[in-house]
């Protein structure tokens, strides 16, 4: 990189940094090349559910031994959350960025050209890293980018590429194996991942090492009471939300009695409303944060209850879906930068700690989720979903105003 190069990179940084509201083309730049990551990300981590079954077919395996290359990229990125600031060490923030996204290229290339399940898999593990390492930078590198006060607005933007892609990339997927085989799916999020590290290349500042992290440091930072707020409030509301969002459609197939086309609806407008929280979610983060929290909390829990109570009537099962949706969206934005204000000299350690959270509440609201829908019916899990929910209200109610 040029002298001339890094001169206007640290005049951008400098500028940005200040909080202004107006946001230069280069800041806009950076900042959709972080979206673009997450797209392409999360695309390639939710692309398995329109493949499963053509992949499990050629591979020669059952569809449950093809669904654990899920579990693989999520158990793997839970360590890697944990360890990744603390590798990366002193390298040039950038040059990290640039390097996972190549990972990720390399991994979706592995399985793609795969020939048994453990390449497979050995590629999904790839993936895992790139992915989680990614997230732990992500609120750090963004407040780089665009100043502390915005930081709600700037991971808006990022996570609206988490929205789109899973609205995208299981639909895409199942088109695409269909046209040209599942191998051709896998290599399309390759070809994404490359976009990705590219306009992170043209447009990202170079980003130095402001924090030397230890595993130490990570751990030293859960002492502070609004960091254990914040990730109890993580843990709280993510393992409610996926305890009783992966039981949507046996709620509409049992209580709302939908058939497939109408559920499609569903889940879309799911979709589309988690896109609109994404932006909403942005602007309360960065107004108040603690409103923002009670309320994505709130609409969450009311919408799972209104669904326990008056699901079985279509109207209710579309409208309270689609906020469930809104406040799904709001929180990817509301919940990491409430754990990063209880952190702004350490945001990168921060940062592992919150995707080690979203990665434990994942787990254990699947767990507890299949648990409760299997002894307690299809309205269990979202009972639990709102008690939950409420329970975060109530913590978001105890953070300091200031």
């Amino acid at each position: 990189m040029t002298d001339t190069t890094s001169q206007l990179d640290s005049a951008l940084l400098d500028r940005d940094a200040t909080g202004s509201g107006i946001w230069s083309a280069a800041t806009w730049f950076a900042v959709l090349s972080m979206a673009a990551t997450s797209f392409a990300l999360v695309s390639a981590e939710f692309l398995p559910a329109g493949l499963l079954t053509p992949l499990a077919r050629d591979l020669g395996i059952s569809e449950g031994t093809a669904g654990q290359i899920v579990t693989a990229t999520a158990s793997v990125g839970a360590v890697t959350a944990l360890l990744s600031n603390v590798l990366i060490g002193r390298l040039n923030r950038k040059t990290v960025l640039v390097g996972l996204s190549a990972l990720a290229i390399g991994s979706n290339i592995l399985a793609a050209l795969a020939t048994d399940f453990w390449l497979l898999l050995l590629g999904r593990a790839g993936l895992g890293i790139a992915l989680s390492a990614f997230w732990a930078l992500s609120v750090a590198v963004v407040a780089r980018l665009v100043g502390p006060n915005a930081t709600g607005r700037g991971m808006a933007i990022v996570t609206l590429g988490v929205s789109l892609a899973t609205i995208a990339a299981p639909s895409m997927g199942a088109l695409v194996s269909d046209w040209l085989g599942w191998r051709s799916a896998m290599a399309m999020t390759a070809a994404l991942a490359a976009l990705a590290m590219l306009l992170q290349l043209l447009s990202l500042p170079t980003l130095p090492a402001n924090a030397n992290n230890s595993l130490a440091d990570v751990f030293r930072l859960t002492r502070r009471r609004p960091i254990q707020l914040g990730m109890l409030a993580i843990l709280l509301l993510m393992t409610g939300h996926f305890a009783g969002s992966v039981y949507v459609r046996p709620f509409l197939e049992q209580v709302t009695l939908l058939e497939a086309g109408p559920i499609a609806l569903v889940l879309l407008g799911f979709g589309i409303a988690a896109v609109a929280g994404n932006v909403a979610g942005g602007r309360m983060a960065d107004a108040n944060i603690r409103m923002a929290l009670a309320v994505t909390a709130a609409l969450m829990g009311f919408a799972t209850l209104a669904l326990v109570l008056w699901g079985a009537h279509i109207g209710v099962a579309f409208g309270f879906s689609t906020l469930w949706g809104f406040a799904f969206g709001m929180a990817p934005v509301v919940l990491p930068t409430n754990l990063s204000l209880a952190a702004p000299d350490a945001l990168e350690a921060a940062g592992s700690l919150m995707v080690v959270s979203f990665q434990v509440a994942i787990s254990i609201g699947a767990v507890f989720g299949g648990y409760v829908v299997d002894n307690y019916g299809a309205t269990g899990p979202f009972i639990i979903t709102a008690v939950l929910a409420a329970s975060t209200v109530a913590l978001a109610l105890l953070r300091p105003r200031k």
